[in-house]
């Protein structure tokens, strides 16, 4: 695999991982044939296997966990703000995945009488800040036909929509199209996707739970050509899992057509194996960076009044940490659907272990998370001052005494604090023959080779990752309908089995 472009690594530490990275798992040669292996159900892992079991309701989908629950990392520890879709670059796919999914998530959480509620934005700022937020009202106006709504107010005008803020913010920008969701929700409407079809139709999907991908590799047989044409049945990629209650040598071997690593923090790992694979040196491996926010939550005086989310500009408040707005978008107040309010998050870069020990392997089948022991907000007595600090700016009545420690999330970088760049969500296309001549960073399958297996990568998915949910999958999916399925499903053709072996053995898998 070419490497097309480096990334700068900055002052922190990043994470460099494969899977297998010690060799622990030897190669099996494969004994189920599946359609769609789905490595990760958080909600975009959801999201894409709900997308392909209605798209392709005969193929078969399975979604393999690690963990016993659905969205237990990224997708559970966030703000669960429904973006409008204001601060991303035109024409970037953060941008367009953000539009399209904003109205994709309003309306399929509509359809399922899920709850949403479009409680809209203001971020505001002192006299200082009236250019910046001119500049982002012009942004926002021009980002074609599903760009948000914006209005630009004086202060005394925000005033009016939200008593509680303080008498030096100036100027405001109004956002009405932001809105919230509850992820759990989300994903469990997506979840029950995968068992029936609007028309009743069950579709051949389902989830896999508590048991973890541990190394991935290519399948080339020898094209067999016949008056259809070649047949590319049998290309792919072999998926080797482990079950947790399994001991470490024990694996099973999947033969997939379609590979979808969506495994958010843990998404760069697959796409290193294949690097290492081919003996590429870690020095261009992807890298690995883990952004901290915490969050606190808030009961008491000084926002009875507050009906919508309130974000300050991104120096407005601005703390020691040095959050950037190109990282981060500053300590903002957010409303749940049940109302209750909480700040944040702020922004804490993890430096990643100096090396990785082989014996750091840990139960669930990868090497030690590192980042699994910062899941505690940072909750010190200096933290929640700094964050009341920062609140004050915008919010003077917010109380310190009121504040608390609520929750920490961490999010999938590619690029670290130093790399003052806008870095844009990537999908990843790789084919399984010929793997060495494609480049790493690939971000369309070649067009001249008809594909055989394809992996589809999707790395640096965080905010607004769940906006984005919805469209991500279905760009997933139009890809594959392009370039591997075509648009229609064969239904009942029957789907074959490495080895003669049938769908009682792989059901006795899942």
């Amino acid at each position: 695999m070419r490497t097309a472009h480096r990334l700068d690594r900055g002052m922190v530490r990043p994470l460099l991982a494969a899977l297998n990275q010690h060799g622990r798992y030897a190669y099996r040669a494969p004994e189920f044939q599946v359609d769609h292996v789905v490595i990760g159900g958080g909600v975009v892992g959801l999201a894409i296997a709900h997308a392909l079991a209605q798209r392709w309701p005969s193929k078969s989908t399975y979604v393999i966990e690690r963990h016993g629950q659905i969205g237990q990392e990224t997708s559970s520890r966030n703000s669960e703000v429904i973006h409008a879709g204001l601060y991303y670059p035109a024409n970037t796919l953060k941008a367009r995945m953000c539009l399209r999914g904003r109205e994709l998530l309003y309306q399929r959480m509509a359809q399922w009488g899920a709850r949403t509620k479009q409680v809209g934005k203001l971020i505001v700022g002192t006299q200082d800040e009236e250019a910046y937020l001119a500049r982002l009202h012009a942004h926002a106006a021009s980002l074609g036909p599903l760009a948000p709504p914006t209005e630009l107010l004086s202060g005394a005008e925000a005033r009016a929509l939200e008593p509680d803020l303080a008498p030096s913010i100036a100027h405001a920008l109004w956002s009405p199209r932001t809105g919230i969701v509850s992820v759990h929700e989300l994903m469990a409407h997506l979840a029950q996707g995968l068992e029936m079809l609007p028309h009743g139709e069950t579709p051949d999907a389902q989830i896999v739970y508590g048991t973890s991908v541990v190394r991935l590799d290519p399948h080339e047989p020898p094209r067999q050509s016949s008056k259809r044409g070649t047949d590319a049945s049998q290309e792919g990629w072999v998926v080797h899992t482990r079950t947790h209650d399994a001991s470490h040598t024990q694996t099973d071997a999947l033969l997939a057509r379609v590979v979808v690593n969506a495994c958010g923090l843990n998404a760069p790992r697959v796409l290193n194996a294949l690097m290492a694979g081919l003996r590429m040196p870690e020095a261009h491996w992807v890298p690995m960076y883990f952004a901290k926010g915490s969050y606190a939550s808030y009961r008491g005086a000084g926002i009875e009044h507050v009906q919508h989310l309130l974000y300050p500009t991104p120096h407005l408040g601005a703390t020691s940490r040095g959050s950037r707005a190109v990282h981060a978008l500053g300590t903002h107040l957010t409303l749940d659907l049940d109302g209750h309010a909480r700040f944040g998050p702020d922004l804490a870069w993890l430096d990643a272990p100096p090396t990785v020990d082989a014996e750091a392997e840990d139960a669930l089948g990868y090497m030690h998370d590192f980042w699994e022991t910062q899941l505690a907000p940072s909750g010190t007595e200096a933290w929640l001052d700094e964050m009341h600090a920062a609140i004050c700016t915008y919010l003077p009545g917010v109380c310190r005494a009121n504040l608390a420690p609520d929750y920490a999330g961490v999010r999938p970088k590619l690029a670290g604090p130093d790399a003052n760049v806008f870095q844009d969500f990537e999908v990843l296309w790789h084919n399984s023959r010929g793997l060495g001549q494609q480049a790493v960073w690939q971000r369309v399958l070649p067009a001249s080779e008809a594909p055989g297996g394809v992996l589809v990568s999707l790395l640096g998915i965080e905010s607004p990752g769940v906006t984005s949910a919805l469209a991500l999958a279905e760009h997933v999916v139009e890809g594959l309908a392009a370039r591997v399925w075509g648009d229609q499903d064969p239904r009942g053709r029957a789907r074959r089995y490495v080895n003669d072996v049938g769908v009682s053995q792989l059901e006795g898998w899942a």
